[in-house]
């Protein structure tokens, strides 16, 4: 039998053909992405309220607090304790910061949104500059980020930062879960504003944020989803690059990149149904299928077309390798490999738009969301 007789047909050629002139997309707003932020450009700024929402964080708060004390530009750092049970709060006032005694959850919010909407309110900054707890920032990133947005007019900016993951397999799965991202959205610093957002450090007015946090309260993503909002209201949104002042330790293993990560990896609730549809399909066929398409091809003799497509595209998804590294502390032979995760990174996206289509509860922070 010819392969023309049991090959896959045009519409796998106009699939991977959507899905490279996608890749070609993202690889060009790559190019145009602005400059990464600079430490330079945080001289002159004040007025800056650092909110940071804890929630059993004591091992971790000092390295976000250390660096904070005397932070140019930066008023108060503002730490708003969860109901935690270790010495989170203890902590926290011994680094400098002030604590404020989180309330019990309201019904109908989500944990991080009810924290950082009760520190927004208690600020006292013209700017607030929002960062978690696992967050470790240069001492003039605040200043540096609200300097940017005064710059260029924007009115809601999330930053992202530089992934420390200390274990090799951890770092494989995490490098391919963060390639879904990309492929799906397109890299930080895009131009002209990006869907995408980063929850671990946000800049905003004080009274934006307050506005904001209340019309997500219930989202689980609300990073998204509060770009989401802001995006509706015609404000002006950035996704920039901080990955010269700011590090983020998330999860030390594979198994708690798996369950964390996973957990919001797709981004339903805050990305339309459609989108997500689209979303599967495009990761699939742009980053996990094309070695086993051009191997099958080139072993089948099938048409040229069907070689050439799955060619380009696995030499994209190479590509996309050297454009991430710098947002890995780490590299090494792990996160070269990470292509060999890509399977496991869609499959965990799958299962969060299978979750959500189910209407699955989510936890959290031992808490529960329906």
């Amino acid at each position: 039998m010819a392969p023309q007789d049991w090959w896959p047909g045009g519409w796998w050629l106009v699939l991977q053909g959507a899905a490279l002139a996608a890749m070609v997309r993202t690889t060009w707003m790559a190019v145009r992405a602005e400059r990464a932020l600079h430490a330079n450009e945080g001289e002159g700024t004040a007025h800056i309220s650092v909110v940071v929402p804890a929630r059993n964080e004591a091992g971790r708060i000092a390295g976000c607090l250390v660096p904070l004390r005397g932070a140019p530009g930066v008023v108060e750092v503002v730490v708003v304790d969860d109901e935690s049970t270790d010495d989170t709060a203890v902590v926290a006032r011994s680094h400098g910061a002030t604590v404020l005694t989180g309330t019990p959850l309201p019904a109908g919010w989500v944990g991080k949104a009810w924290a950082l909407h009760q520190g927004a309110l208690a600020a006292r900054g013209e700017w607030v500059v929002t960062l978690d707890a696992d967050a470790v920032p240069d001492p003039r990133l605040p200043a540096a980020l609200v300097n940017r947005l005064e710059r260029d007019g924007v009115r809601v900016a999330t930053a992202a930062g530089r992934f420390r993951c200390p274990t090799g397999p951890s770092r494989w799965l995490h490098a391919a879960m963060l390639t879904t991202l990309v492929v799906r959205f397109g890299p930080a610093g895009r131009r002209g504003g990006s869907p995408l957002a980063n929850g671990q450090c946000m800049a905003m007015r004080r009274d934006d944020v307050v506005e904001l946090i209340d019309e997500v309260r219930g989202s689980t993503v609300e990073d998204v989803a509060l770009v989401a909002a802001a995006t509706r209201r015609r404000w002006s949104t950035r996704l920039v690059d901080a990955t010269p002042l700011l590090t983020v330790q998330m999860y030390d293993t594979i198994g708690s990149t798996w369950r964390g990560w996973g957990r919001s990896l797709s981004l339903a609730g805050a990305v339309p149904s459609a989108s997500l549809a689209w979303h599967l399909v495009l990761v699939a066929v742009a980053q996990v299928l094309p070695p086993v398409a051009l191997v099958a091809a080139l072993v089948a003799g099938a048409p040229i077309a069907h070689v050439v497509l799955p060619a380009a595209l696995l030499a994209m998804r190479l590509g996309t390798l050297v454009g991430t590294r710098r947002a890995y502390e780490l590299g090494g032979p792990w996160y070269w490999a990470s292509p060999l995760a890509d399977a496991l990174a869609w499959c965990s996206l799958a299962w969060g738009v299978a979750r959500r289509a189910l209407r699955r509860p989510e936890r959290w922070r031992d808490r529960t969301y329906a």
